[in-house]
């Protein structure tokens, strides 16, 4: 937490922990912070110590340590110190309960206990009597909603909490600061849906509609907030808006015409830099680059130093190598530059990250979010995966697995195959084909006479989802249809972007109808707007594999993406629709795709939208 908000929370809390000091059969002091200065005899204490030095005590003694011990993690950002003093304020008769448990919700929030976090605000809904506990109780409730990345939802308790606060003239700390981050989060769409509702609502959603309509506009934004300032007087986005508008404005994107691009330039990924270079000079045509100096990212870390301050670039692209990354980021010249790297984030750094350092992969972890997020937007209970028995195999099937189990209680069945010989066997044993197939034959056995028969699969399974590659997933999609019973209703079928191959799919698209598939818009027919690029492309490089074809993309968007990287940043809903798909910029400053659906019709592919809202955790799915 920063620390601006956190004097915030330390003034309303202090007004809720006056509340807790007062006794029950009198109203709330005037001075909320009178008996919180009382009960701090030992200024010199830190919040553990004072809670320690408590549970020495007994009687008011007791409660008042354990009150300036509250306070004081509070200050300190100790949360767990926080939970334990409110847990032994728990036990006494004369503590404000409700308000302790509000506490105790706090603190679980900021540990990342949110499941437990919101369980206590659910069993005090019906306890909540004064204005400050309704008031945190909304504020608290859609901060785990926003921690969910669930903005939507988040705003509907964040707008109670801003109403109950202007009703009762009550100050909640960190509210506007949190609504405007999840407005900031809104399609265009979607803020119209909220422009409704009471005038501080209104006031909020119109105040994100000029600034996503006018940004990047000085002069127009300027007016704009001029004018809502005029509308909407003593709102309470007018004390934050100023500071966030300008340093909106002031967010000048990087003014890069001169570039250093680390692409392989030798050894056995030679070929992978050659698709990127044609990507950047493609890419140049529209963009405000006048130089691009390619510089072998496999030579030493000294000759790339010295090839960069010779340079003297005004922004970085590369290594495309991971290994690589970590070697170039021992030069001084890295260090002090804006750059995209053009592979993944180690986890290792993903504490200490620069703050002008991008990450840009084609990371398949994407793909396999995006499929989770509609198989549960369609409420699909049971999917089977199907993957090679590889490590990026079970990687993936892993990671749908640990994400899946945030938002379903059921666990889905996942089979890995070694080779084609074995794909059968995988597949029959999951749907228990084999089971339905061996009762077949005990059944014949029985009679002389022939016996009609028809094997049947379970009937659980209600979508699969395919990993393999183009060769591996057009063995797997017959063996799928032969296999699922013909008594049961037909079970979607699902691929990533492995399953597909431009190539390929020029002389082989049999067996493949009705599978849904993820894949750049770059690889997919009618996707982009960009039909003279796609043209010249398949012109010059008619050949060329899928990688070297998705590279080329990737490059593309990497030079594209300069001047949006610093509102992408910033702004959580900014999207940049690319060549390898729609961008935005997560934790760490890792760009994240979403890629486009295709699914086989009629021996062609076709464009599909699916639905992709984002699913409510398991532990909040009962509201």
């Amino acid at each position: 937490m920063q620390l601006k908000k956190l004097s915030l929370i330390v003034a309303i809390l202090s007004g809720l922990s006056a509340c807790g000091t007062t006794p029950k059969n009198q109203q709330p002091v005037s001075n909320p912070q009178s008996q919180v200065q009382k009960a701090q005899p030992q200024e010199n204490l830190n919040a553990n110590a004072l809670y320690t030095l408590a549970l020495s005590k007994q009687g008011a003694s007791r409660i008042q340590l354990l009150y300036s011990a509250r306070e004081a993690a509070i200050s300190e950002q100790n949360w767990p110190v926080l939970e334990q003093v409110c847990f032994e304020l728990e036990t006494k008769a004369s503590v404000d309960h409700v308000q302790n448990k509000l506490y105790i919700a706090f603190a679980q929030k900021e540990q990342g206990k949110y499941e437990s976090a919101h369980t206590i605000l659910q069993t005090v809904n019906a306890q909540l009597k004064l204005a400050e506990h309704r008031g945190w109780h909304q504020y608290l409730t859609g901060s785990i909603f926003a921690s969910q990345k669930l903005p939507k939802k988040a705003l509907v308790h964040y707008f109670k909490s801003a109403d109950i606060a202007q009703q009762n003239k009550l100050t909640i700390a960190g509210l506007d600061k949190d609504i405007w981050s999840a407005l900031q989060q809104l399609s265009s769409y979607a803020l119209e849906r909220f422009d409704r509702g009471s005038v501080i609502q209104q006031g909020w959603v119109k105040l994100a509609k000029y600034h996503q309509v006018y940004l990047g506009s000085t002069v127009q934004l300027h007016q704009a907030m001029n004018n809502w300032q005029r509308r909407y007087k003593n709102h309470p986005g007018s004390f934050i808006i100023p500071s966030e508008v300008k340093s909106t404005i002031n967010l000048a994107p990087y003014q890069a015409t001169k570039l250093a691009i680390l692409l392989p330039q030798s050894g056995s990924s030679e070929r992978l830099g050659a698709a990127l270079k044609n990507g950047f000079l493609a890419a140049m045509d529209k963009s405000q680059v006048n130089e691009i100096y390619f510089i072998d990212e496999m030579d030493s870390a000294e000759l790339i130093e010295r090839e960069l301050q010779k340079v003297q670039a005004d922004f970085i692209i590369g290594p495309l190598l991971k290994s690589n990354i970590v070697k170039v980021k021992s030069s001084s010249f890295v260090a002090q530059s804006a750059a995209i790297f053009l592979n993944e984030i180690d986890p290792e750094d993903a504490e200490r990250i620069h703050t002008e350092h991008y990450y840009f992969a084609l990371n398949p972890e994407h793909e396999v979010e995006q499929a989770m997020v509609h198989f549960l937007a369609k409420g699909f209970q049971k999917p089977m995966l199907l993957a090679p028995n590889t490590p990026s195999g079970q990687r993936l099937i892993a990671h749908f697995n640990s994400q899946w189990q945030n938002f379903s209680k059921t666990e889905p069945e996942a089979g890995f195959y070694n080779n084609s010989e074995d794909m059968v066997e995988v597949i029959t044993g999951l749907l228990e084909v084999d089971s339905s197939k061996a009762r077949i034959k005990e059944v014949k056995s029985l009679f002389r006479s022939e016996v009609e028969s028809e094997t049947r699969s379970r009937r659980d399974i209600d979508a699969i989802y395919i990993l393999g590659d183009a060769i591996e997933t057009r063995l797997i999609k017959p063996y799928l249809d032969v296999n699922v019973s013909t008594f049961a209703e037909r079970i979607p079928l699902y691929a990533s972007s492995r399953s597909y191959s431009k190539q390929i799919d020029k002389t082989d698209k049999g067996d493949l109808e009705g599978l849904y598939f993820t894949e750049l818009p770059w690889m997919l027919p009618d996707a982009i707007n960009e039909r003279n690029l796609r043209d010249t492309y398949a012109r010059l490089w008619p050949e060329q594999a899928d990688i070297e074809q998705r590279l080329f993309a990737m490059a593309h968007d990497a030079l594209n993406l300069i001047p949006e990287l610093k509102q992408l940043s910033k702004i959580p809903g900014k999207e940049f629709d690319g060549l390898t798909g729609s961008l935005s910029i997560k934790e760490a400053n890792q760009i994240h795709r979403k890629l486009s659906w295709g699914q086989y019709h009629k021996n062609s592919i076709r464009l599909v939208s699916l639905d992709e809202r984002l699913p409510t955790p398991l532990f909040m799915q009962k509201e």
